[in-house]
């Protein structure tokens, strides 16, 4: 019974390591961006693509990772993956140009996309279904840790030594989470389906292609080339789909989507982050705008939401365990969406940051709850042998969720204000918020469908 115990604790402990790995890089490059920007003397757009290039290879490999992993070992493609984001750590840090630097951020996208996936597939795989709302409650919460330690960190490393130690860092983290990874987590496959080169391009280009036009269409003036590139691969989304419909081999069994709770699990997933990601691309900048605070401040004035992430994950993950996925995503979505649209009352009241602090707290226990039980709803919904493009089909759901909210909290924030002055960028923020907030609430319509009846 001890060494059971033991072997769980391992798990949690380094699946969630890779996971924090990919995290805490998205968020500690950004901190990092004006450094990089003045020592190799480049514009804003062309700084743009180091985040970008990321963002854009996860879409378009995501599922191709996932599904070489069903294929040859998931346990083996995990560790390929830290191998790969290490060994591109190490060239992100020697670059010396951009170009470099951009196409060393490319290969870290390629082993990042299976990190992610494969960590989930392997906890869920490996644990118990009792325990399992926990433990991924505490990977939800070692990820979101990454959320609080990557700017300040970042902040940091730049001030005291240099940009380039933020990928330094990556190599010890690497080199132990491999070595213990090797000796202690369990291999585990899926169905060994052949990779159809064909369905590999369909999805990677569509896949890059909508993520490339959903972070373009609003940053351009002229929005033809995008227009075009976006329904052009949405296109050849839908051909891959209706050829996974035919094949006997897919990469997305579209079987799955037959159960109720792994379709609902999904779309309130998409919705969950859809609602995240808007505020947490404007809600920096309105500290900066409009409170006039030092990157740092309004590092640390994002504490009491992004900190629940750690605090209270875990714990959420209990609750899922014992009173079941649909009350507590359903509850988080909740709380997430009116702890958003407080902000409006309470805030825009009184004008003090307790007053921004109390309902950023409420949304932060709101995604706290309903990220790991969202998580437990989707992966119990499918048998053990598709645990892994579950895993898969779950993060694109993610990603796209966060691209497409990002997308549409722009355009409302453009539509109802805007950077023309402090006064314009107030409304558009309120805005932003109210759609942010009513997002997470549509959200319960899904959820509220989690039955029971189709788990596995």
């Amino acid at each position: 019974m001890q060494e059971r115990k033991v072997n769980s604790s391992a798990i949690i402990i380094l699946t969630s390591l890779g996971f924090f790995m990919s995290m805490i890089d998205s968020m500690i490059v950004t901190t990092a961006t004006t450094a990089i920007r003045n020592d190799f003397q480049i514009s804003v757009n062309l700084l743009q693509w180091l985040l970008n290039i990321y963002n854009i290879t996860i879409a378009a490999l995501l599922l191709v990772g996932v599904s070489l992993g069903e294929k040859i070992g998931r346990k083996k493609v995990y560790l390929m993956g830290i191998a790969i984001f290490t060994i591109a750590s190490i060239f992100c840090a020697l670059s010396n140009s951009i170009t470099e630097l951009i196409i060393s951020r490319m290969i870290q996208a390629v082993g990042a996309c299976v990190m992610t996936p494969m960590s989930m597939a392997i906890l869920t795989h490996s644990l118990p279904v009792d325990i399992r709302g926990k433990a991924l409650g505490i990977w939800s919460g070692i990820g979101g840790l990454a959320l609080i330690v990557g700017p300040v960190l970042g902040g940091f490393i730049v001030a005291t030594l240099s940009w380039q130690w933020i990928f330094w860092i990556n190599l010890p983290i690497g080199i132990v989470t491999i070595y213990f990874a090797h000796n202690l987590l369990p291999e585990s496959k899926g169905k060994d389906d052949k990779l159809n080169f064909t369905d590999i391009l369909l999805i990677a280009i569509s896949s890059a292609g909508i993520i490339w036009s959903l972070s373009e269409i609003t940053t351009q003036t002229s929005h033809v080339i995008t227009t075009i590139t976006g329904l052009s691969c949405l296109v050849l989304g839908i051909l891959f789909i209706i050829r996974q419909k035919m094949t006997t081999t897919p990469m997305i069994p579209l079987i799955l989507f037959h159960s109720k709770v792994f379709t609902n699990g999904n779309i309130a997933t998409f919705l969950l982050y859809a609602s995240m990601f808007g505020v947490l691309f404007f809600l920096p900048q309105f500290f900066l705008v409009l409170e006039n605070v030092n990157p740092l401040v309004a590092g640390l004035q994002l504490l009491p939401w992004t900190a629940t992430l750690v605090v209270i994950a875990p714990f959420a993950g209990s609750a899922v365990d014992r009173f079941g996925e649909k009350i507590i995503a359903t509850l988080g979505l909740f709380l997430q969406g009116i702890g958003y649209l407080l902000i409006i009352f309470l805030f825009n009241a009184t004008d003090s940051y307790i007053a921004m602090a109390i309902p950023l707290m409420i949304a932060g226990m709101g995604l706290s709850m309903a990220g790991p039980a969202l998580q437990k709803a989707v992966l119990s919904a499918v048998e053990p042998i598709y645990l892994g493009k579950a895993s898969g089909i779950y993060n694109i759901f993610r990603l796209f969720g966060g691209a497409i909210g990002t997308t549409i909290c722009v355009i409302v924030f453009n539509i109802f204000g805007g950077t023309t002055n402090s006064t314009a960028f107030a409304k558009g923020f309120d805005a932003v918020i109210i759609t942010s907030g009513l997002i997470s609430l549509l959200g319960i319509v899904f959820s509220i469908r989690l039955t029971a009846k189709d788990k596995k």
